[in-house]
């Protein structure tokens, strides 16, 4: 899908046919076509790798897409562009088929059990949302994220107006600001199987509530580079670390067959939720200012820590990863196990 998109686009330029509603297109395919790359992955990850290394591995996941998404992406795709667009549509092409092939590497079978008779894609994703639904731990998850991301959407929308205007900030300090960000994603991924040893699973998901409480409520309180720069560490660092948890968690506790349809559901939960926060927080903007509007989403996260701590306990994590450990078994062969 990428690479056809591409080509419509490349072709485009060279024809001179390239106008706004064919970017719009192209964005809307390549936008669908990651969502689709990104479920996979989750739910071939089980299958791939043995279950000691799924944390670890969900890290160096989590952090390549911190890392490529926050840094290399907009900076390579800026120094592209600069060189010209015919070149960084080629470019970025070249580097979904190198993708390609280092995707035919992986070696083994990663195919699930399926139903005989034909389902429609509505039914599965009825099955997703049941299946979701019926976990209190997986459903407490999904709508805390829901909370979560809203508030990421907010800050994401509302940051760059507010930098420019409230908070006084110059292109370069804005710019500090969203690597800080981006920094912090990539410390969360480095550093998430230590976290995860010395303060346990529950309190590196709530790091996520704090971290995010943090990002938000710093413009609110503070014009302060550094405050607002840790507040997005903060924010960067949480959101890699419930990533990397959560994915560890659902991979240990959802069946293989459903794998698919549940990590679509729950992306459903987060991206969905990103616009959903950043047309709130225009809307509350307008009409009680920036800062308000920042204090409510600053509250929603507050509202959210009673429930996840009732139900996010150690009792409940370690009876599920006790299920897991007897019956879930990876559908892979024992040298891809091991590896």
């Amino acid at each position: 899908m990428r690479l056809l998109t591409l080509a419509a686009l490349l072709a485009a330029w060279f024809t001179a046919g390239v106008t706004l509603p064919l970017l719009l297109v192209g964005g809307l395919v390549l936008g669908v076509a990651e969502v689709i790359a990104l479920t996979s992955a989750m739910a071939l990850t089980p299958t791939a790798v043995g279950p000691s290394w799924r944390e670890r591995a969900n890290a160096w996941i989590t952090g390549a897409e911190a890392v490529c998404n926050e840094f290399c992406g907009p900076l390579v795709g800026g120094l592209l562009v600069a060189v010209g667009s015919a070149f960084a549509l080629g470019a970025t092409a070249a580097g979904y088929v190198l993708a390609t092939v280092v995707l035919m590497f992986l070696a083994g079978r990663f195919r699930v059990p399926r139903a005989p008779e034909p389902v429609s894609v509505t039914s599965r994703i009825g099955e997703g949302l049941r299946y979701l639904w019926r976990h209190r731990l997986l459903r407490l998850m999904a709508l805390v994220l829901t909370v979560l991301c809203s508030c990421w959407g907010a800050w994401l929308a509302l940051m760059p107006l507010m930098a420019t205007t409230t908070l006084g900030l110059n292109p370069r300090e804005y710019g500090l600001l969203l690597s800080a960000l981006g920094v912090g994603g990539l410390v969360g991924a480095l550093t998430a199987t230590t976290v995860n040893r010395l303060i346990g699973r529950r309190w590196a998901l709530f790091a996520d509530l704090l971290g995010t409480f943090a990002m938000v409520i710093a413009p609110v309180v503070t014009t302060e580079l550094w405050v607002l720069a840790g507040g997005a560490f903060l924010g960067g660092m949480g959101g890699t670390l419930w990533a990397v948890n959560a994915r560890t968690l659902a991979q240990r506790l959802v069946e293989p067959e459903m794998m698919g349809r549940y990590s679509a559901v729950a992306r459903l939960f987060s991206w969905g939720a990103m616009p959903v926060g950043a047309g709130a927080v225009g809307v509350l903007a307008e009409l009680l200012g920036m800062r308000a509007a920042f204090v409510v989403f600053a509250l929603t996260v507050l509202l959210t820590i009673p429930p996840f701590l009732r139900t996010v306990t150690p009792a409940v994590l370690n009876a599920r990863e006790d299920r897991f450990s007897e019956k879930n078994v990876p559908v892979c062969s024992a040298k891809n196990a091991a590896e």
